[in-house]
């Protein structure tokens, strides 16, 4: 993907030219018109450096990451464009469906209280949720029918792939850490009263939960004697871990088999499907940008070395 979204900034390097003097400064590009403003990237950018801390990044890294970015926006725009055409847009029942399936995993108001808490503006997240739901729009209702899979392929894939279907032994736990033992024990109490992680941990904020797998023989030693005994379903005692509290909830405890044709077929099918998938998205992007005009604001082209006054568009176009 990384490689298509450098092509899309490529492309449009071709295409912009000075900002024009009464354009909106808040707008950074134009897709077939259509704007995208730099509250979008921003958003983009710091949902991807939440949690990093005081760590400042240089100019480079900036101006690289906006690039990165702006090209996923670029991408988002057209395939939201394309639904438009075909006359199948995300429409307002999707979006509510959406935003209310995510807002349930919050009790009460705790859902617009964590984006206080985060400085996360609502009309940004929506945005960006809505060019979620279109991409996955497009990848189901227009690429997918158009891909069939041949049994004979997923067969020769399973047989040539054989160390691939060979499932380890091993645990598959839920863990729940927190910084006291009875946040953890309220935390588990939760768990099997059937609430979602994200639920548990909006409820109770200094508690995360996840699901892990360990192999066999991989257990960690200031477990083993808490989890050795343990059946499906089974939680351990609160363990002490340095300066947190954690329990195990044992899901499953599988033996070393290897899968058969037919019981690995669902994984054949998504590793093909998906590599499938992006043959097709790539061919479509590829056409896509051959019709659209998008032009970018100049501080976000991609530097091109050794680009001079002079420098001819195409041939700086070819750099890679």
């Amino acid at each position: 993907m990384k490689k298509i979204l450098i092509a899309v900034l490529l492309g449009c390097f071709l295409l912009s030219g000075c900002q024009n003097k009464s354009e909106d400064p808040g707008i950074i590009a134009r897709v077939n018109g259509k704007p995208i403003y730099l509250a979008q990237l921003e958003y983009k950018y710091d949902l991807t450096h939440e949690g990093n801390g005081g760590f400042v990044p240089s100019v480079e890294q900036v101006r690289a990451e906006y690039g990165q970015i702006l090209g996923d926006l670029i991408v988002q725009e057209l395939v939201s464009q394309e639904l438009e055409e075909r006359e199948i847009p995300v429409s307002d029942k999707e979006m509510k469906e959406a935003e209310d399936e995510v807002r349930s995993d919050y009790p009460d108001d705790s859902f617009e209280q964590i984006l206080i808490e985060e400085y996360i503006d609502i009309n940004a997240w929506r945005s960006q949720l809505k060019y979620q739901l279109a991409m996955d729009k497009f990848y189901s209702d227009i690429l997918r029918p158009e891909i069939k899979i041949d049994y004979k392929e997923a067969e020769q894939y399973y047989r040539t792939h054989l160390s691939d279907f060979y499932m380890p032994a091993g645990f598959r736990f839920v863990m729940i850490k927190g910084l006291s033992k009875d946040l953890v024990l309220k935390g588990v109490e939760l768990y099997r009263e059937g609430l979602s992680p994200a639920a548990i941990s909006a409820k109770l904020r200094k508690v995360s939960v996840q699901e892990i797998w360990i192999r066999s023989g991989q257990v960690p030693a200031g477990w083993k004697t808490f989890v050795e005994n343990l059946e499906a379903g089974e939680a351990t005692s609160v363990i002490t871990q340095k300066k947190e509290f954690l329990c195990l909830i044992l899901k499953e405890k599988k033996k070393a088999t290897l899968l058969t044709p037919l019981q690995a077929y669902p994984m054949v099918e998504k590793v093909l499907l998906e590599k499938m998938l992006q043959e097709k998205f790539e061919a479509w992007l590829k056409n896509k940008m051959a019709t659209s005009k998008i032009k970018i604001s100049k501080d976000l082209l991609p530097e091109i070395e050794n680009s001079g006054p002079d420098t001819d568009p195409q041939e700086a176009a070819k750099v890679e």
